[in-house]
């Protein structure tokens, strides 16, 4: 351990934004990193615990407390604070496969099971961990790791998001012929295509591309896997083709809001809005749909997740007049219970960067109707709920809208086409049935992982489980496996 006394003496210091005004003007990512003398600083905050809740438990309940991905977080933290990070890097990595991902967007389940969070002032630990892979970039330590000697064997992965790319890239270091297809022009799924490039901007995942493809996974970019897209490969056919075939698509199936006047132009889903933008971004053709913009428009948010908060923040960019956030649940509270839910994630009122840029946030709302004109959305009919989700008589109100974006989460998976076509079997969720022992799904040779498997889920988890899938396809192609979990 390095400074036994620093989580007494230095306060908690997080990455600042550039202000609102600023950050509006572009897709541009607007956190400002900390010095290399602050980050060292706030690791040597770490207390080096007797039980590091930070590291996490391996679990897969909801609410466990830690990294799902089992991050030595003291570990690195020390080795930050010593000023060693090319080393801190080779730590990071031993656990996750890309770090610069959940060091943008992950909501750091390890920073509120930190054991100084039990007064509010963790380690900063996701900013460390950003700086570190961000500094093992720059300084080109993070090369191609080669396998030694091939296999023979020869596996498919269907899907190219976290899950996928990190299945794939384990597999490829144990010496497996690896070809991942992507229904998509580009890789990295909800990553690329959902995550807005003001949290993470898509030369991180590029980079990544192209160190998978020089440590020999190869990618098929515009190649759907079922259903009835032309030129759609047919799973059965892919199926006899490869020694071994993992499922790790999203759950891309999203809830519906299924009330009168659902039909009226100007109602999206969030997943139709923000991929548009991020092809604008990245000069991706839009092939020819047609735009959903919020320039000029009074816009309405229905979701409090992650996901309404994306749409907020690009609603603001692309010049929306006002933007409103309708949450069905209760406001939380604005603090937590400590000794109730410590080291656990807790519930309680979080404001996120996009929701600071001026969004008026509503709670425990139900629309009721939507109303429009000329077939145009126009208002949003709401009532207050109790906390059964029971109309408050006398609570009715009208919302303007000429823009709504549905973001209420998913499902599951799409089950048309590709599960259909291969006749997994599926949970009682409607996601695909593999377990958590060998991920093999009810199928022969076939896995699954991340969100397909699992449900809609964080990037950090889906991580872990392609890591851990990998594992196992590992394990069946040769008998055993070196590959760690």
């Amino acid at each position: 351990m390095g400074k036994i006394t620093g989580f007494l003496e230095i306060e908690r210091h997080e990455r600042k934004y550039e202000p609102v005004a600023e950050r509006l003007k572009n897709f541009n990512e607007f956190v400002i990193p900390l010095s290399e003398k602050d980050t060292r600083d706030q690791a040597a905050r770490c207390m080096n615990c007797g039980i590091p809740y930070c590291h996490g438990t391996g679990s897969t309940a909801p609410g466990t407390p830690g990294c799902p991905v089992n991050n030595q977080i003291p570990d690195f933290n020390d080795l930050v604070y010593q000023g060693n990070w090319e080393e801190a890097s080779r730590n990071l990595h031993s656990t996750n496969n890309f770090p610069e991902f959940t060091g943008r967007i992950c909501p750091a389940p390890c920073e509120a099971s930190c054991t100084l969070n039990i007064d509010d002032n963790p380690v900063t630990i996701k900013t460390i961990e950003c700086a570190i892979v961000d500094r093992a970039w720059d300084n080109g330590w993070l090369k191609p790791e080669i396998a030694p000697q091939k296999t023979g064997k020869k596996v498919a992965v269907i899907g190219s998001g976290p899950a996928g790319m990190a299945c794939a890239q384990q597999l490829a270091r144990a010496g497996h012929e690896v070809h991942v297809y992507e229904k998509f022009a580009k890789a990295g799924g909800l990553l690329r295509y959902g995550i807005p490039d003001f949290k993470m901007e898509k030369n991180i995942i590029d980079r990544r591309v192209a160190q998978m493809e020089a440590e020999g996974v190869t990618f098929h970019y515009g190649m759907a896997v079922g259903g009835s897209t032309p030129g759609a490969i047919d799973p059965q056919e892919l199926a006899k083709q490869y020694d071994a075939v993992a499922l790790t698509g999203g759950a891309e199936a999203p809830r519906d809001l299924p009330i009168p006047g659902r039909e009226l132009a100007g109602i999206h889903f969030a997943m139709d809005f923000l991929p548009q933008q991020n092809r604008r971004v990245s000069g991706e053709p839009l092939d020819g749909t047609a735009d959903i913009l919020a320039g000029g428009k009074h816009v309405v948010v229905i979701g409090g997740g992650d996901t309404g908060s994306d749409c907020i923040g690009t609603s603001f960019r692309q010049g929306a007049k006002s933007v409103t956030q309708l949450e069905i649940m209760p406001a939380p509270p604005e603090h937590e219970n400590k000794g109730v839910t410590w080291p656990n994630w807790p519930l309680k009122m979080r404001t996120s960067s996009s929701q600071a840029e001026g969004a008026v946030r509503e709670y425990a709302v139900l629309t009721t109707k939507f109303e429009g004109k000329d077939g145009k959305v126009a208002k949003l009919h709401c009532v207050k709920v109790d906390d059964k989700f029971k109309p408050l008589p006398g609570t009715e109100f009208t919302l303007e809208a000429e823009l709504v974006l549905l973001a209420m989460g998913f499902v599951h998976p799409v089950h048309e086409g590709l599960l259909k076509t291969l006749g997994v079997e599926l949970d009682q969720r409607g996601n695909v049935r593999a377990s958590l022992h060998d991920y093999q799904t009810s199928r022969a040779k076939i896995f699954s992982a991340g969100d397909m498997r699992r449900g809609q889920s964080l990037v950090v988890w889906a991580i872990r489980e392609g890591r851990q899938c990998a594992r196992s396809i590992d394990g069946f192609l040769m008998g055993k496996t070196d590959l760690p979990g």
